[in-house]
């Protein structure tokens, strides 16, 4: 009896310790921070400004800007990136209220209430793989003749990212415009389209309402981005365009058909800076994180805080 009652307790027992050691939930990486630098962040739902170190706000950045399925390298240039982007925000915002915001006018930023949101039961799993990135370029930052670098990122380049001086009011030296030719393999929106009903596309606009549409690109960038267009007989800049219609890029074209416009775009975002499904793509053929971010960031050296 006493045999059978220790094989009964045996045989309930050993699923739970196979569980218990080999199948473990998935702790959570816990930093250990080495500098008390902050970073002020404005939440734009609340306008609360909260107080976070770097390295846990780079985690909050890279969890934001990117799918967390990118490569690690990815991840990895992304990071630096951001690190690079905030630190240029602390130099100009030293005497006001906050560094940043928490949304796309600096860098979207995710705590991680919004994270467990987003990702559920793959919280941790997730968060691990975005602060491994973050600890495998702790302090790290771009610099260019001794400054640090204004890291410009956006989601999908034309084909080529963008010379600042041409999107933007001033030409950085490591800001110019390079192929990316990876975008078009894998970001989902390289190529997008838009449609609209003739009436209102003119409504958007801003336009009185005629059956015939007349466009003319009257000034674009070297690689073809819309500056000015001439939307029957009135000029517009390309930013405006894209705000009015909600379009993901200023690379558009717009073509009639009857009472039915179709407007094809190319890329997503001002297109200045890394691509980060160009990153992507290249860290899916073979690319480290410092040659990512040596290509798309002209003449830089990639240096340490710490």
């Amino acid at each position: 009896m006493k045999k059978l009652i220790f094989t009964t307790i045996l045989i309930i027992l050993i699923p739970y310790i196979f569980i218990s050691i080999f199948i473990r939930e998935p702790e959570e990486i816990k930093f250990k921070y080495m500098s008390n630098m902050t970073i002020r962040i404005k939440r734009s739902a609340t306008g609360v400004i909260d107080v976070v170190p770097i390295e846990e706000y780079i985690v909050g950045v890279v969890s934001g800007e990117v799918p967390i399925s990118f490569e690690m390298d990815a991840l990895k240039a992304q990071a630096v990136a951001a690190r690079s982007y905030v630190l240029k925000q602390l130099e100009y915002n030293r005497n006001n209220d906050y560094d940043v915001v928490d949304t796309v006018m600096n860098q979207v930023y995710l705590d991680s209430d919004q994270l467990k949101n987003r990702w559920g039961n793959n919280y941790i799993t997730n968060l691990n793989k975005a602060k491994m990135a973050v600890l495998e370029t702790k302090g790290e930052y771009l610099d260019c003749n001794g400054s640090v670098v204004e890291a410009l990122f956006f989601s999908t380049s034309t084909g080529y990212t963008e010379n600042s001086g041409e999107v933007f009011p001033t030409q950085q030296p490591y800001l110019k415009s390079v192929a990316s030719t990876w975008d078009a393999d894998v970001s989902p929106v390289f190529n997008d389209y838009f449609y609209f009903k003739l009436w209102d596309f003119y409504s958007k606009l801003g336009l009185p309402y005629s059956d015939t549409l007349y466009v003319e690109a009257i000034n674009t960038t070297s690689t073809g981005r819309i500056k000015q267009v001439k939307i029957n007989g009135k000029i517009f800049s390309g930013d405006d365009v894209q705000y009015l219609l909600g379009l993901r890029s200023t690379f558009f074209s717009i073509i009639q058909n009857g009472e039915d416009i179709t407007v094809n775009t190319k890329g997503y975002g001002h297109g200045v800076g890394m691509s980060q499904y160009g990153a992507q793509g290249m860290a899916l053929n073979g690319y480290k994180y410092d040659e990512i971010l040596k290509y798309y960031y002209q003449g830089v050296e990639i240096k340490k805080i710490y």
